[in-house]
Parts: C-alpha cells; sequence; structure tokens
C-alpha cells in the first residue's frame, strides 16, 4: 500500500503559514524560511520527491502552486518534477484543477477517495503545504508520515499547524537531522495502537 508524506515548512512556535501570506506571490512567501535554507536541504526534498510519483494538495495550496508552477521552465529541476508529477486535489468546492497540468479533483468521501489512492500501485504520495488537509488526514489516520522542517524562527501569529479541539495523537520520532542554520528535519510516523 501506498504512504503518504506530507512535508511542511514550520517555525518554533507552530506556524506553518505566516500572516497575510495568502495575499502575497508564492516567492515572497517564502521569506521566513530564506536566510536558513541551504542548497544540502533543497537536495533532501528533491530526494524525497524522488520516492513519490503524486501529490495530494488542499484547495488553497493547490490554487497557488497552479498559480506559480506552470510558469516555471521544465529545464528547471523544481519545476520538472512539480509540473510533471500527477497531482491529486482535496476540494468540496472547485468544480475542476484545469489550471496546472496532470491534476485530478477528489470531492465527496475524502476518507473513502484517499483510501482507494493509496491502495492504487506506485510509489508514495507527497504533501507540501496543505496543512489544514494535513491535519485532517492525521485526525482520520490516513497520514503515514510527517516531515517538518522547523526554522529557528517565531513568527508570534499565522496559522499554525494544529488547533484547540481535536483529539490527541501520539507520534514518533523516525528520524532528526540538524542543519547548519538552525534548522532541523524531524521526522515523524503516528504511533500504532498496541
Amino acid at each position: 500500500m501506498r504512504k503518504i508524506n506530507a512535508g511542511l515548512f514550520i517555525t518554533l512556535d507552530g506556524v506553518v503559514e505566516a500572516p497575510g501570506s495568502s495575499d502575497i506571490s508564492l516567492l515572497e512567501r517564502r521569506g521566513w524560511t530564506e536566510p536558513f535554507f541551504t542548497e544540502e536541504m533543497g537536495a533532501a526534498i528533491a530526494g524525497q520527491m524522488q520516492n513519490q510519483d503524486a501529490l495530494l494538495l488542499g484547495r488553497k495550496t493547490y490554487q497557488e502552486f497552479a498559480a506559480f508552477w506552470p510558469s516555471v521552465p521544465d529545464e528547471d529541476p523544481f519545476g520538472q518534477l512539480m509540473n510533471g508529477t500527477t497531482k491529486y486535489v482535496v476540494s468540496n468546492t472547485l468544480d475542476n484543477v484545469d489550471a496546472w497540468k496532470n491534476s485530478h479533483l477528489i470531492k465527496g468521501n475524502i476518507a473513502e477517495e484517499i483510501t482507494k489512492l493509496k491502495q492504487q500501485p506506485g510509489k508514495d504520495i507527497g504533501m507540501t503545504g496543505s496543512g489544514t488537509l494535513v491535519e485532517s488526514l492525521l485526525q482520520m489516520g490516513l497520514l503515514d508520515e510527517l516531515e517538518l522542517l522547523v526554522f529557528p524562527v517565531v513568527l508570534g501569529m499565522g496559522k499554525r499547524l494544529f488547533n484547540d479541539g481535536r483529539d490527541m495523537k501520539t507520534l514518533e520520532l523516525v528520524e532528526a537531522k540538524p542543519y547548519s542554520t538552525g534548522v532541523v528535519a524531524l521526522t515523524y510516523r503516528p504511533k500504532q495502537n498496541a
């Protein structure tokens, strides 16, 4: 069975989306990550993407990515990966996902549709951004791995990964890797009930 692996950039205070970032471009949004990003981190992310043959995105992330990635030439390694990969967009409000090639819409019973997707043959299914969807999949027991790049920044406000009022989930640390800029890559898996 395929696994769903979510990768997110996150601050020390749990913010995954800075305040007002939905009003600025994808490139401008990286302001709090840019000073800490290294080639080694980029290579690690590219390596993770090589183990995936599909992306799972929420509506907002899809719309932001669809406004940016199609204009990136396929000669760019990340552009080639992002544009060439099959994308599954979870939304009950969108009618189509034609703005970005290789995109397919998932509507209706999300848990059922994603379970079917995981049962199809193929490599892992990656997620980037889509914090609300990541949180929902964790609650539904459908998220297999959570990869956090924790940046040494405290924003004090913004959209946090986990909101109040959710059931407690226990995760186990699988890997921890510090980078020279103070960023730490933490990989977690949901702990299985004994």
